[in-house]
């Protein structure tokens, strides 16, 4: 799953990365939160380190893999083609994707609920709150394609222009930040404090993505630009 990046640098005139709909409620951790969370965390559990580091490994995977794609030009020759080739690297992060997911859920089952969350308007917010991720993920995934979405331009396989169709039209980002509120809303339907770690996690993960990814491929729609104006 990636590249909520590619469409904030679809045009002819690239544009800075604009971090306005980055939700707030995701990078900026409040501390005294994060505090009481803990207490209710067994963060030595081998489950939830588990959990801690396939969500972490997802993103350094995909990003370290593309660039040397990107750079050697290797899957593309391997497989015969670009198109081939980031079919085959997106099926790999769809299952590290399952992977994580599991772990995820199998740390909130080892660790104990918050009591006084296991309620019905609990379990109905965060239900509420995955629909609405789920709807950001699969509405984001339908506007920029299989490649578009799997990291098609370190391939070689550029869009023409910006995608700006819904939910680009109303959230930076948008499955990266689909994807933390299904695991936010999965977490409080389950009342688990060790799920809201993670869900942080999972968001502190995908900002830095977003830091890493955006300025690299803004510079292969600059190159991409330049050559055109050069012919």
């Amino acid at each position: 799953m990636r590249s909520q990046w590619e469409f904030l640098s679809r045009t002819s005139e690239v544009e800075p990365i604009p971090f306005r709909a980055l939700p707030s409620l995701l990078p900026q951790v409040d501390v005294a939160a994060m505090v009481w969370l803990f207490g209710y965390v067994d963060v030595t559990d081998t489950g939830f380190i588990v959990a801690v580091l396939s969500i972490a490994f997802n993103p350094l995977f995909w990003n370290v893999v593309a660039r040397w794609e990107h750079k050697t030009r290797a899957l593309s020759q391997v497989f015969g083609s670009p198109h081939a080739a980031c079919y085959c690297l997106g099926t790999v992060i769809l299952v590290l994707n399952c992977v994580r997911s599991h772990c995820f859920t199998e740390a909130m089952k080892s660790q104990p609920k918050l009591e006084g969350w296991d309620c019905d308007w609990t379990y109905y917010s965060g239900l509420a709150i995955s629909a609405v991720g789920t709807l950001f993920v699969i509405s984001s995934f339908l506007a920029l394609g299989f490649t578009g979405t799997f990291l098609g331009d370190y391939f070689g396989i550029l869009m023409e222009e910006k995608v700006t169709s819904f939910p680009f039209s109303v959230l930076d980002n948008p499955m990266y930040w689909g994807s933390t509120a299904i695991y936010l809303g999965w977490s409080l339907m389950h009342a688990s404090p060790a799920g809201l770690l993670l869900t942080a996690v999972v968001a502190i993960s995908y900002t830095i993505a977003v830091l890493y990814e955006g300025p690299f491929t803004e510079e292969i729609y600059r190159r991409k630009q330049k050559g055109v104006k050069s012919k």
